[in-house]
């Protein structure tokens, strides 16, 4: 009998470890915002659903990311001048494991703390962590915190050239750590930019391509972070910048296909930087702009430049695109967080709108995720609107931690992570 009870308590953990899923980058483990947990938490406040909190020693706008026991962050240390940025290992209970400094540089741009050297998330693969700030300085850590390998990409590709501080988050996708740098001088001229692909485990430049535009002014500069498209048939990178959506090789770079339209030459606007990254599901890639521009929906299987081909595209909505906040795509709906707190749901296949409502009205930096029937818009002010998922809109919960905030819900284990300028939180039922 105790044989059988021990056998019995091992096939349970297992499931239970098969069944929890990690989140190893900033838009979680497909990077498209969505998680397949089930019984997550929708509401919690500064003392109710709390598992644990842990004070963090600066701000920052990244997202944490989450393999197994392990929490990686990127973070400021507001102790002396501010200005040094750290990598923080915690483990699942909310204990510091380690820390290691990262680089120096300017604490914030524009004013906002959400804006410095540590907005990059770091990504992790299980058995590394990469850990990447707006100086430059990329690092390759193991789980324990040995540096396997550094580098400094503004000395190897030249210097980051950009108004409000880089904070383009690598992908990882195989043997390689891939980088999009999209910044130049703000002038009339076409400026350079480079994708770049690293050996995870060496730091060896894999590949390196010229990406070509004819942007100028402020749109240059690119803020968003290179994506994956995949469905049964194919796999490929998306880059997101100066004017254009790109789709690159993931073996050599070269580019796939581009589509333009998002600040039309006709009616140029120079300030129209692009910081939301786009969304993909199978056959679908939803691409935002700025401000008040178009979002567009294209189907994979471009070639060449595809912004005239109307045949390309499932459709195309003029303005109302999301600002900062990436799209969201989930069950054949689109979701649409505005920065201002507005949301609005589309019909994937026709761009039909299903609604559009106003949230919760502050500033929206975060990008919108799904788990469990559920949608999770963080605000600025740190309160976070819960909607459930479909075409009629419900507002299940708002829950606030009284703590400013700019990065993205995280889902694991059953558990939501919020990254505060303050604080880390684990929230659970």
């Amino acid at each position: 009998m105790l044989r059988i009870i021990a056998l019995l308590c091992g096939l349970l953990l297992a499931v239970s470890t098969a069944s929890a899923e990690n989140w190893p980058s900033w838009r979680g483990p497909h990077y498209n915002g969505v998680s397949s947990e089930k019984d997550v938490p929708t509401e919690w406040s500064s003392d109710k659903n709390v598992a644990w909190k842990v004070a963090l020693p600066g701000p920052a706008g990244s997202t944490p990311v989450v393999w197994g026991d392990h929490i990686f962050l990127t973070t400021m240390d507001n102790s002396g001048d501010g200005k040094d940025a750290y990598l923080m290992a915690l483990n699942t209970e909310g204990e510091e494991l380690w820390r290691h400094k990262l680089g120096s540089g300017q604490n914030k741009a524009r004013g906002d703390e959400g804006n410095n050297p540590a907005a990059p998330s770091p990504v992790t693969d299980g058995k590394h962590v990469w850990a990447f700030i707006g100086t430059g300085d990329l690092y390759c850590f193991d789980f324990n915190g040995k540096v396997i390998w550094k580098t400094n990409l503004q000395d190897r590709y030249g210097k980051f050239d950009i108004q409000f501080g880089f904070t383009s988050t690598p992908v990882l996708v195989d043997n390689k750590l891939i980088f999009q740098l999209i910044h130049g001088k703000w002038n009339k001229e076409p400026q350079p930019a480079w994708v770049v692909a690293l050996e995870k485990t060496t730091g060896k430049e894999l590949w390196k391509h010229l990406r070509k535009s004819d942007a100028y002014a402020e749109n240059v500069h690119s803020y968003a972070s290179p994506v994956l498209y995949e469905d049964e048939d194919q796999k490929y990178l998306l880059t997101h910048g100066a004017d254009y959506v790109i789709a690159h090789d993931l073996e050599t770079g070269k580019e796939l296909w581009r589509c333009g339209g998002l600040n039309p030459k006709d009616n140029y606007n120079e300030y129209l930087r692009l910081v939301a990254s786009p969304a993909t599901a199978p056959g679908i890639i939803v691409v935002p702009s700025a401000k008040r521009g178009p979002v567009l929906a294209l189907k994979p299987d471009g070639q060449g430049n595809i912004t005239s081909e109307v045949s390309h595209y499932h459709w195309k909505r003029d303005r109302d695109t999301p600002d900062v906040p990436s799209p969201l795509i989930v069950d054949g709906i689109v979701y649409l967080c505005r920065e201002n707190g507005d949301l609005i749901a589309m019909d994937a296949e026709t761009g039909e709108e299903l609604y559009y409502e106003r949230v919760h009205r502050v500033r929206h930096r975060a990008s919108p995720v799904y788990a469990d029937g559920h949608i999770y818009l963080a605000g600025r002010d740190g309160k976070v609107s819960v909607i459930k998922a479909g075409p009629k809109f419900e507002l299940v919960a708002q829950n606030d931690t009284g703590e400013e905030m700019a990065s993205s819900v995280v889902i694991a284990d059953g558990r939501i992570y919020l990254r505060t300028f303050d604080s880390l939180w684990a929230i659970e039922n």
